[in-house]
């Protein structure tokens, strides 16, 4: 029975091993003492945006590093538990020993999970838009769904979301919607759900109660800041303003301050509404035309890369990556990973970290087979 415990420890110190190889403690503790020096210069906070930056990829490090430091006390205790166990044989502490083996493996799947955030961008907040596709009332009810579901998974796992735009449809949902979720390596989580999203069921609209299949289309890039530069020139740009709306009528003013920029060059189109000012909206929406200009020149190197490779060309943002099936059985399936639970309820309500694990391990072994993502 101790033996037992000894080898389910031994595995969890190797895969921990091979986690903090991955994540190089030593490397993130001399970034850590980098940007310490550099926030403790005098002129550190003249500017506040870059600041803001430095300082939130400081948490991001700082949080990682602490996770890091809390598995190895917790494996260290443990075994000194173990061999406590081996002197003197206690059927309560071999419980509470079962049990924070079991929680240790959990952290180090948290970690596991991490290690794979390694991209340039993965620890920024981010931008995401959903956009009811065609079908109507229906399909602006299934964005407004997924609206719910992202609201709800930021909000278990500890991120701040900020309701930038919001454009409800005249019967029911939405036609459009963007979110900021701040917090560290949010757009790190988040990239995978970029896509178009499914759902099959009984259309609460039709008095026939026939089944619809409706469409909406998510689009998540990181938010940039002035270490990005994008050159926008004020010809290329149409501004409009206009009355905002908020969901059930909230922030709704008799003043045109909500800003729409529509970057004629490309037809990229952003919004936002959240603040009080027209000046204020206007700023946070250069932000984000700013965000969207260099994801799309970024994906423009990506597409003449691939044809230069001979690869066929993919529009990645336009490919359905999900389905939500609600009847005539209950499943969500991720088309790329396999990934699949019958759970819909709890998928609704913002429990889609095993989806978004399922994604980022996918995503770093496609070179290495297949994924088994049955739930």
């Amino acid at each position: 029975m101790i033996e037992e415990l000894k080898e389910k420890h031994s595995r969890l110190v190797s895969r921990f091993k091979d986690v903090k190889d991955i994540l190089k403690p030593e490397k993130l503790e001399k970034e850590l003492s980098d940007i310490d020096t550099q926030m403790g210069q005098p002129d550190f906070w003249d500017n506040k945006e870059k600041a803001q930056q430095v300082a939130s990829k400081r948490n991001a490090i700082a949080q990682k590093l602490q996770e890091i430091n809390t598995v190895q006390k917790r494996l260290t205790d443990t075994e000194e538990y173990i061999e406590l166990l081996q002197m003197e044989y206690d059927e309560d502490t071999k419980k509470e020993v079962e049990k924070e083996i079991a929680d240790i493996e959990k952290e180090i799947n948290r970690l596991e999970t991490g290690s794979l955030l390694s991209g340039e961008y993965d620890f920024k907040n981010a931008i995401l838009t959903l956009q009811a596709g065609s079908g109507g009332v229906e399909a602006c009810d299934w964005a407004e769904m997924l609206l719910r579901m992202y609201t709800r998974w930021a909000e278990k796992n500890g991120f701040e979301v900020e309701m930038v735009d919001y454009q409800p449809d005249d019967v029911a949902g939405i036609k459009s919607a963007t979110l900021i979720i701040k917090g560290a390596y949010a757009y790190g989580y988040l990239k995978g759900e970029q896509g178009v999203h499914r759902l099959v069921r009984i259309s609460p609209f039709d008095a026939n109660k026939r089944r619809h299949t409706s469409f909406a289309a998510v689009s998540v890039i990181p938010e940039i800041g002035e270490d990005v530069k994008v050159e926008i020139k004020e010809e290329d740009l149409r501004i409009d303003t206009f009355r905002a709306s908020g969901a059930g009528g909230q922030h709704v003013n008799t003043t045109d301050s909500a800003v729409r920029i529509v970057h004629l060059p490309t037809g990229i189109t952003v919004s936002c509404q959240s603040e009080r000012s027209q000046i204020q909206n206007r700023a946070k929406a250069m932000q984000m035309l700013k965000a969207r200009l260099y994801q799309y020149e970024l994906e423009k190197q990506k597409e003449k890369q691939k044809e230069l490779e001979g690869e066929k060309k993919d529009i990645t943002w336009g490919s359905q990556i999900r389905s939500y099936v609600f009847q005539p059985y209950q499943m969500v399936k991720d088309l790329r990973t396999g990934y699949e639970t019958g759970n819909i309820e709890a998928v609704m309500d913002g429990d889609i970290n095993g989806f978004i694990e399922s994604y980022l391990r996918w995503q770093a072994s496609q070179k290495g087979g297949e994924v088994d993502g049955k739930q």
